[in-house]
């Protein structure tokens, strides 16, 4: 006969992995940050793919769109969030400086490519240097910046949770102004 005691520990044990699994369905801020890159790669290569096929003009603006926002929402939660937190964790004030420099010229071809007709000479252009520009950022982050902050005394799952809090106020605000 089972013991009342096991019984009433059941549903705490059963909790207790709920709320394991709720943390673990929840990306830590590597996780997350690096999610934001993978889709944004993607929306690169689709933009390639339009232009290769000679898609039309607002086709092409489309993905531009989603691009431009995503990578705006990125960058904000990057300097405003991430960034902050490794100053005060890391030794790395060498590399987030260089990291915020380029954030500061993705921004700026951003509100070009933004400001821009699709059909306007140079868009494409910016768009693929947009791009490369980004992968080339996308890795100095990823194999410089993210292994030291794994070995940082973070709390990369509260921070992950802070990223996620306001990317999701960014891209309603962003909803918002469609």
């Amino acid at each position: 006969m089972p013991s009342t005691s096991t019984s009433t520990s059941r549903p705490t044990a059963s909790a207790a992995k709920k709320t394991a699994a709720a943390k673990s369905a929840q990306p830590d801020a590597l996780t997350l940050l690096a999610n934001d890159h993978q889709e944004v790669a993607k929306l690169f290569k689709a933009y390639e793919k339009l232009v290769k096929d000679e898609a039309e003009g607002d086709e092409r603006q489309e993905i531009a769109q989603q691009i431009c926002e995503m990578l705006s929402a990125h960058a904000e939660i990057e300097e405003d969030i991430f960034y902050p937190a490794l100053r005060g964790a890391l030794d790395a004030d060498d590399l987030l400086d260089e990291a915020e420099v380029e954030h500061a010229t993705v921004k700026d071809l951003v509100g070009q490519i933004e400001s821009m007709d699709p059909d306007d000479d140079l868009y494409d252009a910016k768009v693929t240097v947009l791009g490369e520009y980004v992968t080339h950022h996308v890795k100095e982050e990823e194999n410089e910046i993210f292994p030291k902050a794994r070995k940082a005394k973070l709390d990369l799952a509260q921070l992950g949770a802070e990223l996620q809090s306001r990317k999701g106020e960014l891209v309603g605000e962003s909803d918002a102004d469609s």
